[in-house]
Parts: C-alpha cells; structure tokens; sequence
C-alpha cells in the first residue's frame, strides 16, 4: 500500500530519503524552513565568486550515483565529477610540504622520501584502515543497531567476531602511531578526526576508517561543484513527483494518542503556514536533539542520547583572492606546531588557539567559474569548541588575525592585501541557520569509544511510522554517512 510522506529538512540525508521512499511509489512532500535546498550543503555567490559552504571534500560518489540509478535515471544526465590527482597538500611550521597523491604508489614514495616512514609502513596502514572499514561497514555503517535480525545474519556475526581489529580500546592517535614514526604523518593522520569534529588523542582508533574512504578509494570533485549534487538530487527528487515547499517551517510531529504508552503513530505535521496536514509517515532531516526539543515536546526525550557530548564546531571564512597561488591545491591544510595543545584548546579551554590548523579549500583550480580571471575562491575554517556562551565576535576577530598570521608565515606572503571580498560564519550562526544545537557541526561528539555505535536509530520504536536521517543519527555525519542513514532508514520503511 503506498504512504503519504513528509521529509523535515531538505539536507542530503533528507533529498536521499525523500528520493529512496519516492522511488517506491510513494508521494513525498518535503519542508524546508529556508528558501533553498541543501541544508549545510549551502554555497554563496558573490561578487564573482562562488563558495561550497559546508561539506567540500567529495567521496564514495556512487552512494549519490545509486539514488538515481534506482529510479532508473542515468547520474551523468544530472551531473558529473572527477578524481582528483592531488587531493591534499599538507604544510607543517617546519617548511615540509607533502602531497597526498590519489595513486597510493606515488604517495607512499612521497612519504618515504620526506619522513622518517617507510612505503612499507604506509602500506601496512592502508591494509589495516581497510580491514576496519570493511568489519564496521558489515555491521553498522550500511546496517542497522537496531534491528535485532541484523545480528544474526553472517556479515554481521563475521564483524562482530572480529570487532577486536578496529582499535575500539585505543586512540586514534595511539592508533596511528603504532604504525608510524615521524611526528608529521601522525599529525597528517590525526587531522582526520576534524572530519566529524572530534578529538583524535580522545576519539577511538576505529574511525582511522574515514582514512581508508579518501586514502584507498579516492576523493573526487563534482564538475560544477559540491552544491551541484543537491541541485542534481533537487531536480531527481521533483523529476520523481517530490513536492518541495521552501520558507515552511514545521513545528511539530503529530503524534496520536497524545497521551498513553500504547499504539501511537504519526499522523501528521503542523507547520507556520499552512496549519496541520495529514500524513502517513514523518521522516526527520532535522537534528535529532531539535527533533525532540522542538517537534517532539510532549514526547519521551531519548535524554542519554540527547545529553550526550556535542562535536566541535568551526569559524570559516569565505575570501574573494585577486591573486593565483600555484603551489596550493584544492584542498590544502596548514598544521599547528602544537596540534595536542590545539585540541587542548578547541575541547577543554573552549576557546581559539594562537596557532590553530588552517583548511583551505580552493574549488576555483577545478571550476573556474568558481572565481574571476586570475582570482581565486578561498573558502576556510579552523575547528573551535561548540558554543557554550564565549564572546563569538571577539574569538572571530582573534582566529582571522592568526589565520593571516600562519598563511603569511607558511606562504611567505602578505593575504590581507589580496582580499577582495569576505565574509564569515561562527557557531551561534550555524546554529541559527542549520538547526544545528550549540553550532555542533557533526551532532554528537565521537570522542567516546563507543558513541558511533550509540547513535539515534534511523525509526522510533515507540510512534509507528517515524523516521531519522542525517548526519546526527545512525550511522553519523559526512555526505556518505548522511546517504547511508537514507539507505538504512529505507530498509525499515513500512
């Protein structure tokens, strides 16, 4: 029997579900609070320039190629991408710069001839995040926590057997270096934590598994963009008979019986413009900590999830360049000198460091639209704590002055005098824009062993017919943890 749905939340996790659920007959009506789709996959056009706001770096492209291929669509009518040859150049204080070479031979020489490791050394390691992807990604990645028949299947009692290969009980430093010597790759590995915003001297060794997705499978650039793909899922999702409705805001799930333990079931949403409306089937893109808060009032608060530590958060800066740096890449990072007294300052002090690690991302290499002739489009950020009441406008201030400062330092130039356009975000506007509590770029914090694994599930045993997808829920955040909770939450959609 086909269901009437609405989709909260127009993000990727959100245009995925709306699209997976639609692909099965069902009509699908997604709300969006703001006047575009996207979510944190926002970019900005101005001046000239153009900007990927949120998420930059693209990989496991066919998680985004199989949403059309099952509505029997061909991706490259849509869009299209291309590997990357170089995806990262890594700069530490000390003037050794490193390529990170999408052919693992290349990179594994470029490793051995400029640190104390060893291409073997690499090789290992590759073999060893490989080996913990594909034992978490049996269990939880593309599966459900939550579904008791999930254990008993031999993919998953074949993961769990081997559950003492992830480095559960170690750090994801620890875990790197246990492999490597040289203080520089274990700081080039660590910096992979800032992906879900968490701390590697905290966070668990299992998630060196985010190494084995850009390392050993490739990172890649979509032909126009990372904002391209949502406009690609946009023009899918309505070429499905999606119904997208922009500046509408819901603010409750409706639940029935309002009271009572037994039997409830969503009946529907109640938005800010057009009052309550009638369906079989709620799936929530939104937070999940807002969810509750906010949608869910009167409801039972999941509060050992929803009082969980928050991740990190970021000041990003958007930079207009009237000038070409040849020796960046598209994506490029600039080390602390001090990276455990970096994280020090980002999770404990909450506040921003005098020597922080710089990203910078300039997709105007690949696309140039992206920017004027012989500008460039500089979009970066640092990791900072979430929001918990600091003077945002002071440590802004403070983290654009030790930006310049470094990038002067690194580059051996003067920025401040090629900026020709800038703007900015903090925590508080994250918050603001994105529903995302605190500023919290990734939901939950992962620095606890055993987070990942405690995630919201993907439906609500207790209100039949509601859903949760997105970065702050099973399996976690990250374009193709965000494709993988609309795959999970398909699979128990009835």
């Amino acid at each position: 029997m086909k269901k009437s749905c609405a989709v909260i939340g127009s993000g990727i996790a959100g245009l995925a579900a709306a699209i997976r659920i639609a692909s099965k007959g069902n009509a699908v009506d997604v709300y969006e609070t703001n006047n575009y789709p996207g979510g944190k996959m926002k970019e900005l056009n101005k001046e000239g320039f153009r900007f990927d706001m949120g998420p930059s770096i693209f990989m496991l492209p066919n998680l985004v190629d199989e949403l059309f291929e099952i509505c029997n669509k061909n991706p490259r009518d849509y869009f299209s991408y291309s590997s990357l040859e170089i995806p990262f150049k890594y700069f530490f204080e000390d003037g050794l710069v490193i390529n990170a070479y999408s052919d693992v031979e290349r990179y594994g020489r470029e490793i051995e001839s400029k640190t104390k490791d060893s291409k073997l050394a690499f090789d290992n390691y590759r073999k060893d995040i490989e080996t913990k992807y594909k034992i978490t990604n049996e269990v939880f990645i593309e599966n459900s926590l939550h579904v008791a028949t999930n254990f008993i299947n031999r993919r998953t009692v074949n993961g769990l057997r081997n559950f003492h290969k992830i480095g559960a009980f170690k750090s994801m430093n620890d875990g790197n270096k246990s492999f490597f010597k040289d203080p520089h790759l274990v700081q080039l590995l660590n910096s992979y934590a800032a992906y879900i915003g968490s701390n590697p001297f905290v966070a668990p060794a299992t998630l060196n598994v985010i190494q084995h997705l850009e390392i050993n499978l490739g990172s890649y650039i979509p032909e126009k963009g990372i904002y391209s793909i949502v406009k690609a899922l946009v023009k899918l999702a309505e070429d499905m008979g999606v119904k997208f409705y922009y500046n509408t805001t819901v603010e409750e799930i409706i639940i029935t019986p309002q009271t009572g333990l037994k039997n409830k079931k969503v009946t529907g949403i109640k938005t800010n413009n057009s009052g309550v409306k009638n369906y079989d089937r709620v799936i929530s893109n939104m937070d999940i900590y807002y969810t509750f808060k906010k949608l869910l009032p009167n409801e039972k608060q999941p509060e050992r999830i929803l009082n969980q530590p928050k991740s990190s958060s970021v000041i990003s800066f958007f930079w207009g360049i009237n000038k070409k740096f040849e020796d960046l890449a598209i994506h490029n990072m600039l080390f602390s000198a001090d990276d455990e007294g970096e994280f020090k300052s980002i999770f404990e002090e909450k506040t921003v460091t005098d020597d922080p690690t710089i990203y910078i991302s300039i997709s105007s290499k690949h696309i140039k639209e992206d920017a004027p002739e012989g500008c460039e489009n500089w979009f970066l950020f640092i990791t900072v704590s979430n929001d918990q009441g600091q003077n945002w406008d002071e440590l802004t201030k403070l983290a654009r002055k030790n930006i310049i400062s470094k990038i002067n330092r690194i580059l051996k130039t003067d920025i401040e005098k090629y900026i020709v356009f800038e703007d900015y975000m903090t925590p508080p506007m994250i918050e603001k824009n994105y529903s995302s509590p605190f500023g919290a770029v990734y939901g939950n914090s992962s620095n606890d062993k055993f987070a990942s694994f405690f995630r919201h599930s993907n439906f609500s045993k207790k209100i039949k017919g509601l859903y949760f997808v997105g970065g702050s829920v099973h399996p976690g955040a990250g374009i193709p943890m965000c494709l993988n909770s609309a795959k999970i939450m398909e699979k128990v959609f009835s």
